[in-house]
């Protein structure tokens, strides 16, 4: 009992830290049932992790998602620049194509490639704002982006933050155009989770209900405290980190 709340507690910091910053938390998650061999990894305890996130991201921008409620332009954009990946994650979760890109020799790949793309997209110096420079053109080429996150050590965070730095974003409101995003995602996630665990009967025991509460920690944490990250600091240190597990990920999957 005491190595499943051990499990569930790993997988839940993995999942809470790596979620919002651009690391990728899917290829961080199979990273760790792969080499540490975890048996309490499941459907259930995929949902009860995203449900965490989730409700971090909501309740730590529950103002703004009640502004964003008046503002109708700013809704419609968020929903726009939702739509390509619900689908083609949709489409690639229900065919069962997207068990093709969970391996460690594309994780190795895509976190050292897409860490170089984000380092060359925070040298942007132009600041754009969200209230007067994000539009319709703007969200939709960000959402297209958005859809390569479905293959683990892209990042979902990563990707629409380097989108929105090669838009020429500022960093903080880069962060924040992934945060927005992330509330569709993490929800369409967690419905397709749930509407599959239905099937079977879903079991509300306390190791569900300690990672939902504990995934919520931790990513309201890694929430708080990226944003004042970014108000002072540049990406370079997630593009080292990116470098670094991807050459250690190469010496693994070549050696």
């Amino acid at each position: 009992m005491i190595s499943k709340y051990f499990e569930a507690s790993v997988l839940a910091l993995v999942q809470g830290f790596s979620e919002f910053i651009p690391v990728s938390s899917s290829a961080h998650l199979l990273i760790i049932s792969k080499v540490y061999e975890f048996n309490i990894s499941s459907l259930q305890l995929d949902i009860s992790l995203h449900l965490g996130s989730l409700l971090a991201i909501i309740y730590y921008f529950r103002n703004d998602l009640l502004n964003i409620t008046k503002n109708k332009s700013l809704a419609t954009l968020i929903i726009l620049g939702s739509i390509p990946l619900v689908i083609i994650g949709y489409l690639l979760y229900s065919t069962g194509l997207i068990d093709y890109f969970r391996n460690l020799k594309i994780i190795a790949w895509t976190t050292l490639l897409f860490g170089i793309l984000l380092f060359f997209s925070d040298r942007s110096k132009i600041k754009k704002k969200i209230d007067t420079n994000l539009n319709y053109k703007s969200i939709l080429i960000i959402g297209l982006f958005q859809i390569l996150a479905v293959i683990p050590g892209v990042s979902r965070s990563g990707i629409v933050i380097t989108t929105s730095r090669f838009l020429n974003f500022d960093r903080v409101d880069s962060l924040k155009i992934s945060f927005y995003l992330s509330i569709p995602a993490l929800g369409g996630a967690s419905f397709l989770g749930i509407k599959d665990v239905l099937k079977t009967g879903i079991n509300f025991d306390f190791i569900f209900i300690f990672s939902i509460i504990f995934s919520f920690f931790i990513s309201y944490l890694t929430i708080k405290y990226f944003l004042i990250y970014v108000k002072s600091f540049d990406l370079k240190f997630f593009v080292y980190y990116r470098v670094i597990l991807a050459l250690l990920l190469f010496i693994i999957v070549y050696f």
